[in-house]
């Protein structure tokens, strides 16, 4: 009995290949892995909380309060961009250059201005935490910069990569990748 469901985006030979289809556009941003399990279920517990806030609001705009109600859909869609935002960051790139997004900024770099990106073993925060642990990070060294300055991407024991060392692997060495090809082109 086929399951033709279970084959509608891919076939079951090119699962484990996380390659780019022909078609795909390099102009476009994009994000050469996959958001980690412990990002996705942060976002997922947020946004859960802001389902019960906006039945809050309901129940309280039938009882009459608008103004309390408001309040509650004002709480509910800050919790809802704050879990969008959660999902959003990482590390991004195009042919335009890097783009690394944290919780409160974003930074573009264009590949001429950026001289290097190695991955390197460093004491690293654990799930973004103060608490640091030796682990291996994506640095970003850029040209207009002191030398000894760097910027770090990604880590393995980040919230995309904790426990997942082969997909960090494969998430470094592709933005290596992309910055050694459009780096020498810039």
């Amino acid at each position: 009995m086929p399951l033709p469901f279970l084959t509608a985006d891919r076939a079951f030979d090119d699962a484990g290949k996380d390659a780019a289809l022909p078609f795909d556009d390099r102009d476009h941003w994009r994000r050469p892995y996959r958001p980690g399990p412990w990002r996705v279920a942060a976002a997922a517990v947020l946004l859960l909380l802001a389902s019960f806030v906006l039945v809050a609001a309901v129940i309280i705009a039938f009882a009459g309060a608008l103004p309390g109600a408001g309040v509650c859909v004002g709480v509910a869609a800050l919790v809802i961009c704050a879990a969008v935002r959660l999902l959003r960051v990482g590390t991004w790139v195009s042919a335009h250059g890097l783009r690394h997004v944290t919780f409160f900024r974003t930074r573009t770099v264009p590949w001429a201005r950026i001289a290097a990106v190695r991955t390197i073993q460093q004491p690293v925060r654990w799930l973004g935490l103060p608490r640091t642990v030796q682990g291996q990070a994506l640095t970003l060294v850029r040209l207009d910069r002191p030398a000894g300055e760097r910027a770090t991407l990604l880590t393995d024991r980040g919230a995309d990569f904790l426990a997942r060392r082969t997909a960090f692997d494969r998430a470094a060495d592709t933005i290596e990748v992309w910055a050694d090809e459009y780096g020498r082109t810039a």
